[in-house]
């Protein structure tokens, strides 16, 4: 099996899927989701109706917002989805792939500025220009509380309805997976105490969602695959183990490809992305493990087709 090689844009900060609005059955989510036919009723199940319709325009509003890349509005309206979600009832597949891009498009601009004023900040302590390191290190304080704001608002949610509420393998390990996400954000810039309980909750989610993912997904199932990489990624650039990452990869990379053959056309795409990213990440890790100024590690995006 040969694959492909990427593109080369090497940083690949976890970026929105800017085609997942085009998956199929979108239409009918929309048009026939529950409630609807009992719209003209009335009593609680009118109620209810209601409900469902709003809960259906604010996922179209969504997918507005995505589409005019105003992403802070996107993330208003798919939090307004959650809360609308009752009790125990999970979001659907189209939901949590919404509310995934909204957050990572959001927490993915800052951490692009951050890393930008970061390395500025390097470079003007090395030319001791005292003035313009402390005005930077403001900036960078501004920054940083947004990071913060951004993940203890998702993480907020995973905890307290999106993780309680999953039933299927699949929804379990997609939440744990993004818990743990959220929490590397911030252990990528917080100090002391403070990165060491973010890596701490990160290692806690990634290891609980790679339970579920080796008990209940295939190898060569892209979320199971995504949270492989990411998981490495992590040991990598918070944990500095490149030798438990790249362990982490290629058990990953070697079990898919034993696989392959079984795969889906419907998730072949996604899969085999993932794992040429695995596998990008593995040859830069293996190759110069000393050389920090090289290529930028690669992170899971989210596939086009999430089942």
């Amino acid at each position: 099996m040969s694959l492909s090689r990427g593109s080369g844009s090497a940083w690949l900060a976890e970026p929105s899927r800017r085609d997942e609005q085009s998956g199929p059955g979108r239409k009918d989510e929309r048009s026939s989701g529950p409630g609807m036919k009992d719209e003209r009723s009335s009593g609680p199940d009118k109620d209810r109706a209601s409900m469902a319709s709003a809960r259906e325009e604010n996922v179209y509003m969504a997918k507005l917002a995505e589409q005019a890349e105003r992403y802070e509005e996107m993330v208003e309206f798919m939090e307004k989805v959650v809360a609308a979600a009752d009790g125990a009832e999970e979001l659907t597949v189209e939901e949590r792939n919404l509310l995934s891009v909204a957050y990572k498009n959001v927490i993915g601009a800052r951490r692009a500025s951050w890393r930008i004023i970061s390395s500025i900040e390097q470079k003007e302590e090395s030319r001791g220009n005292e003035d313009h390191v402390a005005s930077i290190k403001d900036y960078r304080s501004k920054i940083e509380s947004e990071l913060t704001s951004i993940c203890n608002g998702i993480l907020k949610l995973l905890d307290s309805k999106l993780i309680g509420a999953a039933s299927s393998g699949d929804s379990k390990v997609f939440y744990l997976k993004m818990k743990g996400d959220y929490h590397r954000y911030l252990a990528e810039f917080k100090t002391g105490s403070e990165r060491k309980e973010a890596a701490e909750n990160t290692l806690s989610a990634y290891k609980s969602a790679q339970e579920i993912a080796n008990a209940e997904l295939a190898p060569t199932h892209p979320i199971r695959l995504g949270l492989a990489l990411n998981f490495s990624v992590f040991y990598y650039e918070i944990l500095n183990s490149p030798d438990r990452a790249c362990s982490l990869a290629k058990q990953a990379f070697d079990e898919a490809i034993a696989e392959l053959d079984t795969l889906g056309e419907e998730s072949y795409k996604d899969s085999t992305l993932i794992m040429q990213l695995l596998r990008d990440n593995l040859t830069l890790w293996t190759s110069d493990m000393q050389d920090d100024g090289g290529d930028e590690i690669k992170e899971a995006s989210k596939p086009d087709n999430e089942q």
